[in-house]
């Protein structure tokens, strides 16, 4: 359901508010230092690997990728061998690509369909549910319970037509993690939307120097002064924080301009009929712990996310999904003929990222500074320690847990401040 107009209202005057302040809100933290070693020190990128790309319910794939029985397709984006496979009672499923009997890969091709998948090495085969159904010379093998050896499943679960996997069996569920996101999104149709564009690139820089480029406006003015920065009011962008890490951003589109203006998609894109006044008339966008970037419209759901390839490269993957085009349109809101390259805005986000890396790596930084409009990083990096645990971190790359529950959604002192 779109917003109700006391949460709009309330948001139009959060704009405001933030428009005319001259200092961070009275209760609000001083941030301390982000430590440099969280983009450079080879001990936090292990640590990110062992527990936030562990834990994390991450985006997969889209159920146009894999729409049948037996549809097949091969991820390994979180540094795991994973297959997704689309069951015949309809379930998306993912496991381990890794044979029960000496570890191969199940399925060595990057999507297809099967009957049974069927390891090239000795001959076991599993049906679309994983189940070890067949091997060759069982006469060898004595007391072997196929009940057991079945492929090894990961926690999967949709959220609408998005398929999310997460390798931590005590995780909470997908909707749990999402928490009042989820109910917020349901403007959005994620269930009606297909997929129309996803690409890859590579990046020579850490991940969270590519992602945080889009989690705060600061920015904005310096980066972008002729394409974001025209249709989008950075000095009244509201903020909110969420649990789990999570967090959103919602700035105005100045009256006569439009943010789609600025992006190469064609105009001819059915609308979400469901979206609400804000979404319309403002750049609303969300960022899902750990790496998804999306700003919503009703024109489209174009998710950024962001994926470590060592410490210093990354991959960026953008996606854009509509629900429905003229045959020939298919939309794209991030890159310029089919792929080919970035579109202007995300060529600004990223051609810096490689410099600001190696800027980073000097003897000279030693940490980052935060302004209050910068906050949802600092309370990712809060949420990436929580997850991590505070005590497997040196001391020196911790960062302090200073924004507390007042300003977790729905709390916000701000609210206050409209009264007086």
């Amino acid at each position: 359901m779109p917003m109700s107009q006391d949460e709009i209202a309330t948001l139009r005057a959060l704009m405001e508010y933030e428009a005319a302040r001259t200092a961070p809100p009275p209760t609000f933290p001083t941030l301390p230092d982000i430590p440099a070693g969280r983009y450079i020190d080879p001990r936090f990128h292990a640590l990110e690997l062992e527990h936030i790309w562990r834990k994390s319910w991450l985006l997969a794939a889209h159920i146009d990728e894999l729409p049948q029985a037996g549809d097949y397709m091969t991820w390994e984006n979180a540094g795991q061998p994973v297959v997704l496979i689309h069951g015949d009672d309809g379930e998306v499923r993912a496991f381990y690509n890794t044979c029960s009997h000496r570890g191969a890969p199940v399925v060595t091709d990057r999507s297809g369909n099967k009957r049974r998948f069927t390891c090239p090495y000795h001959g076991w085969s599993y049906s679309r549910e994983g189940e070890l159904r067949g091997i060759r010379d069982p006469e060898d093998f004595r007391d072997l319970d196929f009940s057991s050896r079945g492929l090894t499943s990961i926690r999967c679960e949709r959220f609408g037509n998005l398929v999310f996997v997460n390798f931590d069996r005590d995780a909470p569920t997908l909707l749990q993690w999402l928490g009042p996101v989820a109910q917020e999104w349901e403007e959005f149709q994620f269930d009606n939307c297909r997929l129309a564009a996803r690409h890859v690139f590579e990046l020579d820089c850490n991940w969270k120097i590519a992602m945080e480029a889009n989690t705060e406006v600061y920015h904005v003015r310096t980066i972008h002064p002729t394409t974001v920065g025209p249709v989008l009011d950075d000095r009244r962008n509201v903020n909110t924080l969420y649990a789990n890490g999570h967090g959103r951003m919602i700035a105005p589109t100045p009256q006569g301009k439009a943010t789609l203006d600025i992006m190469p998609v064609s105009a001819d894109i059915a609308e979400i009929d469901t979206v609400g006044e804000i979404a319309r008339t403002c750049t609303q966008s969300y960022g899902l712990f750990p790496n998804l970037v999306a700003p919503l419209s009703q024109h489209a759901i174009p998710p950024i996310l962001f994926w470590p390839n060592g410490i210093d490269k990354c991959r960026m993957e953008t996606w854009t999904m509509a629900p429905a085009w003229k045959e020939g349109l298919r939309p794209d809101l991030w890159t310029e003929n089919d792929g080919e390259t970035l579109c202007a805005v995300l060529q600004e986000d990223t051609l810096f990222g490689e410099k600001i890396q190696r800027s980073m790596e000097s003897y000279g930084f030693k940490g980052v500074p935060l302004s209050y409009q910068e906050a949802r990083i600092y309370h990712w990096n809060q949420a990436a320690d929580n997850m991590i645990g505070v005590d497997n971190i040196p001391p020196e790359l911790r960062v302090q847990q200073v924004i507390g529950e007042d300003w977790i959604y729905p709390n916000d002192p701000r609210r206050e401040l409209l009264n007086d």
